[in-house]
């Protein structure tokens, strides 16, 4: 199957060109998706046309291990390309908003990993460039690639269709120990100027997001704490700053008058990668986390309480959101499916002209959460009013 290069083009039907900006471990985690992705699900054809990267020698061997025809060095010289209908960005926040304002200028469109960009400003650009594209029939999408855990899709199917009644309240945490030794060398994730900020941009995002997502709401007012628990590293040069935070901490008021606390850390010590949510409302719970992402618990209160208990769901059935494409029931996926769901979905939106979600308007609106937990924070923790 083809589609021609944007919805409002005459040009002849012809497989879509791709091209990926970073080749290290989202490049890589994205690459691996569109490798895969047509084998799997019935999408539009496309082609992996050209990664680009700022180390010749490196790009090129990644270029040939993960799939793409040819690579590059120079991205703006690429999204000029005819042959380029879809950027793929990979790369470090820091470089977001430049590759992402021009791509889509150039009537490209646009798949771009979160956090949305590392400052505000940036993300309202980004924003902008959106909307102004998609008046052209130029799609654009954040990378949140959560909502293509199953599971998660499933919560969310869940609380809509109120199984869960009235939600009260939700606890998000997200946990890791890569940081937890002090003596772990410095990286662009831990400079301001690069990364924008630390656990909080690159994880609280995550979890917010599924605040977002699984509930269908908005944040007004939040309050919150940051903190650097090792505030010096090793680094190439010798010991360096550390000018972003470990460890975050947040209360989040919701329009529809739930309370969320998120938590998250990049030194909780033996927590590898354990993104844990728990959903509570007045006629059932929803429990996950991301270490057993095949998993789902759900307790349905509204059975008699002799019977009342969690319940584990093992989401891998045709049933399920995803499912039907990839294995026999019982046969688990892993945290790279969820890479592929995206791309998946994100072919669809741009052969079908339809905006894909999670929109570049729910990335800013996420970055306006982090921007109020960030404000809350050096004003000790006072409740700080969230911007729309």
């Amino acid at each position: 199957m083809t589609t021609p290069a944007h919805p409002s083009d005459s040009t002849p039907s012809r497989p879509l060109g791709v091209a990926a900006i970073g080749y290290a471990f989202m490049g890589k985690a994205h690459s691996n998706a569109w490798r895969n992705v047509a084998s799997f699900f019935d999408v539009p054809a496309f082609e992996q046309k050209v990664l680009v990267g700022r180390d010749a020698d490196a790009v090129a061997e990644a270029a040939a291990r993960y799939g793409w025809a040819e690579s590059a060095t120079d991205w703006r010289t690429v999204i000029e390309r005819d042959d380029i209908d879809i950027v793929d960005i990979c790369a470090p926040g820091w470089m977001h908003a430049e590759i992402a304002v021009a791509a889509l200028a150039a009537g490209k469109h646009v798949l771009v990993e979160k956090p949305l960009a590392n400052t505000l400003a940036e993300a309202e650009l980004m924003t902008a460039a959106a909307a102004k594209a998609r008046a052209k029939g130029v799609q654009s999408m954040i990378g949140f690639n959560y909502r293509r855990v199953p599971a998660l899709a499933l919560a969310k199917e869940l609380i809509a269709e109120g199984r869960l009644g009235t939600v009260r309240h939700v606890r998000a945490a997200y946990l890791q120990d890569w940081l937890a030794d002090a003596q772990a060398p410095m990286t662009w994730r831990l400079r301001k100027e690069t990364a924008g900020s630390g656990a909080l941009g690159d994880i609280a995002s995550h979890a917010i997001d599924q605040v977002l997502f699984l509930l269908g709401d908005q944040v007004t007012e939040v309050s919150g704490r940051l903190t650097t628990f090792v505030g010096r590293r090793p680094g190439t040069n010798g010991i360096e700053d550390v000018t972003v935070d470990d460890a975050a901490w947040a209360t989040l008021a919701l329009t529809s008058g739930a309370v969320a606390s998120v938590e998250v850390s990049r030194v909780a010590t033996g927590r590898k990668n354990s993104l844990q949510i728990e959903v509570y409302g007045d006629k059932g719970s929803l429990l996950f986390d991301l270490e057993n992402l095949n998993e789902l618990g759900f307790l349905d209160a509204t059975v008699p309480v002799r019977e009342q208990g969690f319940r584990r769901i093992l989401v891998n059935e045709p049933e399920h959101p995803y499912l039907a494409a990839w294995w026999p029931q019982g046969h688990i996926i892993g945290w790279e499916h969820t890479f592929t769901h995206q791309v998946h979905d994100f072919l669809l939106a741009v052969r079908d002209g339809t905006q894909p979600s999670p929109s570049f308007e729910e990335g800013l609106n996420v970055q306006y959460v982090l921007d109020a937990v960030e404000e809350s924070a050096a004003n000790k923790s006072t409740l700080t009013v969230v911007r729309h």
